[in-house]
């Protein structure tokens, strides 16, 4: 189900300057009732929200702190008979959040102009961004300029290089979706066989 984000006063990535959201009263009631300072997150008492989070104000820091705890790089390979050799690569970064931090995931895709807030699963909502002019102008970009500070960065670099190899059109190659496949192999930690076999067939 997608849903539709309050309405904002947003900006594009340019400078980076923050949007704003309108407030979440139900968000907020159940703070003051479970006694919570209103820059704690519910669900993980440890992670504050920026500390301008009574202007609904975000920065690149804080961002770049929260996508290394609660985003994901992920570059998937999916079976699709209309794609030429029979499968699709799909970048994406998502971060998951419960739908209490709802507007939070809100005023996220506005700060960066990108992406799509929409339920993940049961009383879990996410921000996703797939869509591939958006991945190699505005997020590769913004976290090379404000790097991940875990080992995340790994990942994400392996990520950057899958996204700038499809904006070449390498992935339409069989030595270019090879070299992708393999990167998203080692990124996700498991063996990819069946698409091996399948580009391997294309050659003969």
């Amino acid at each position: 189900m997608r849903e539709t984000p309050p309405k904002m006063t947003g900006t594009r990535l340019a400078g980076f300057k923050p949007g704003r959201d309108s407030k979440n009263s139900a968000y907020m009631g159940s703070i003051r009732r479970e006694g919570m300072s209103k820059d704690m997150n519910p669900q993980r008492l440890q992670v504050e929200y920026p500390s301008s989070a009574s202007k609904n104000e975000l920065n690149p820091d804080w961002l770049v702190g929260f996508v290394d705890g609660e985003g994901c790089f992920h570059v998937g390979i999916s079976k699709n008979n209309g794609v030429r050799f029979g499968y699709q690569i799909l970048p994406e970064l998502t971060v998951v959040q419960h739908q209490r931090d709802l507007a939070l995931l809100h005023r996220i895709r506005t700060f960066m102009g990108c992406g799509v807030v929409r339920r993940n699963h049961e009383d879990r909502f996410c921000w996703r961004v797939r869509k591939l002019e958006c991945l190699a102008g505005i997020i590769v970009p913004f976290f090379e300029r404000h790097p991940l500070r875990s080992s995340k960065n790994v990942d994400f670099r392996k990520f950057a290089s899958v996204v700038r190899r499809m904006v070449r059109g390498d992935h339409l190659t069989a030595e270019g979706f090879q070299k992708i496949r393999k990167i998203a192999e080692e990124m996700n930690h498991r063996k990819t066989r069946d698409v091996r076999i399948k580009i391997e067939s294309t050659r003969r």
